[in-house]
């Protein structure tokens, strides 16, 4: 099947809207633009000015017909869907598989986290719905494009069992980091996940009551607990995951997924893709030096946090004793 000449060619659903207790789509045009930045949305804004985008009237659809829709199009083949604690090196990872043309990068879409989310759809019609819109960002836009990698937001680890309903065979590759330094990161910038009500609590599992009884600082680590029990929790029961820790050293990291996708690449493709690790994953302009964290403790217990964190690493070094 070829994309060259469908009507929906360069256009991808873009956002959720809710009207007068009905469901609508709302789509953007992409033009010519690969998925290149380190976030979707950065790409998505580049796209704003485009003419097709500013016209009176969007393109809309409902949920049924982007499902329909989705069949009639060519997607590259989905290898994997990325999970991470976030400051984990996920948005390198990302940044150095884009590189190639073959690739084709979605980088924590909105468009998904908004339907994952919603309670707006039963149960069915939201599984075929990140079907589809899986298989429209992943559309072969370009000759080149053969594989498809989809790197979640970090709080969608909560929703793996779902995830793994819908894609049964996937590998999903979990990666993760010592506590410490993923906080320590979060208290120079924090992301929206670690600051209090910015997101729904009970995304994260963490009650009410709990919330009544973590201070400001502690909520951070808390949220970290529920992901590292989260990960423990679903490698537990599921085959199918790559685990990876960030000390491991991202080159290796990046090399195992290479080989996991399988992909036909040049020696010129992988070499290019390595070089991407010596630059900033948020800023290519920049070398990257490492990280730079603060010398003071940080303000926070973090007895529970180290103990799961200490608990899935035993989990997995065991693993590997048995293995080999």
């Amino acid at each position: 099947m070829e994309n060259t000449d469908h009507p929906l060619l360069h256009w991808i659903p873009n956002k959720l809207i809710e009207k007068e207790g009905e469901v609508y789509f709302e789509w953007i045009y992409l033009g010519d633009k690969r998925y290149l930045d380190p976030f979707f949305e950065e790409t998505l804004v580049k796209c704003i000015g485009y003419p097709e985008n500013l016209k009176r009237f969007k393109v809309v659809s409902t949920a049924a017909n982007l499902i329909d829709w989705a069949d009639e199009l060519a997607s590259a083949e989905l290898k994997a869907l990325v999970f991470h604690v976030s400051r984990c090196g996920s948005t390198m990872l990302a940044q150095s598989l884009a590189v190639s043309p073959q690739n084709i990068v979605v980088a924590e879409a909105p468009i998904l986290d908004a339907i994952l989310r919603s309670e707006l759809f039963d149960p069915v019609q939201k599984r075929a719905l990140i079907k589809a819109v899986i298989t429209l960002l992943g559309q072969k836009r370009f000759p080149e494009e053969k594989n498809l990698v989809v790197k979640l937001d970090s709080w969608h680890i909560f929703e793996a069992g779902e995830l793994r309903s819908i894609f049964p065979e996937l590998p999903f590759v979990l990666l993760y980091r010592n506590p410490t330094e993923v906080l320590k990161s979060h208290s120079k910038l924090k992301g929206m996940h670690m600051v209090p009500h910015l997101l729904p609590s009970k995304i994260f599992g963490i009650t009410t009551k709990e919330m009544a009884e973590i201070s400001f600082q502690q909520y951070s680590a808390v949220v970290l607990e529920k992901y590292y029990q989260a990960y423990f929790d679903f490698h537990e029961t599921d085959q199918n995951v790559l685990v990876y820790n960030y000390k491991d050293g991202m080159r290796d990291i990046l090399e195992k997924v290479i080989d996991m996708i399988n992909g036909d690449y040049y020696i010129e493709e992988i070499d290019q893709m390595y070089e991407r690790l010596k630059k900033h994953s948020k800023n290519e302009g920049n070398t990257f030096k490492g990280d730079s964290f603060l010398s003071e403790n940080l303000a926070m217990d973090l007895t529970s946090v180290n103990h799961l964190y200490e608990k899935l690493e035993s989990k997995l070094s065991g693993e590997l004793t048995d293995r080999n």
